[in-house]
């Protein structure tokens, strides 16, 4: 997998799109520290226990490194940021019933918008599977070389 550059200066405007969701009862909003573990928990079961790990170190900071897409007391998605490296978007996941609505789109640029205002002009998305949703949604181009990353030494579960 490799790692993809965007440019945060000129984000698109998803405010149509948040209202819309807002509508349906769906909120984007950084957790807490109280919700930790709720939120650490339905990470692990979505996705696994690296993600998990990272969603940990995302609430070591505040305010939280991580945003939420939740509707009522279920949580439909996350995205964190500067979880495995200074300036790393990631990771992010919708549950799967909920993907296409826009939920992650929201996700993204939320927390682009947080990397942004933190000072950075550029982020970079670590280990990218959809590459052709942040092209197109944020513009971000493959970093060449890139498929030797950060995560390459990672230590794995043995089968």
């Amino acid at each position: 997998m490799k790692d993809m550059l965007v440019r945060l200066l000129e984000l698109p405007d998803i405010s149509d799109l948040e209202a819309k969701l807002q509508t349906n009862g769906v909120i984007i909003r950084r957790p807490i520290p109280p919700e930790k573990s709720f939120v650490v928990d339905w990470v692990f079961e979505h996705f696994g226990q690296y993600w998990k790990n990272e969603v940990e170190t995302a609430f070591s900071s505040l305010p939280v490194s991580c945003f939420i897409a939740q509707q009522g007391n279920e949580i439909l998605g996350f995205a964190c940021f500067e979880t495995s490296a200074k300036n790393f978007f990631g990771p992010t996941g919708t549950k799967e019933s909920e993907r296409g609505k826009g939920i992650g789109k929201v996700l993204l640029i939320k927390s682009l918008e947080a990397m942004r205002e933190m000072g950075y002009a550029y982020a970079i998305i670590g280990g990218v599977g959809p590459a052709a949703f942040y092209e197109s949604t944020v513009g971000a181009q493959v970093i060449p070389g890139s498929e030797i990353s950060i995560y390459q030494h990672l230590i794995r579960n043995k089968p």
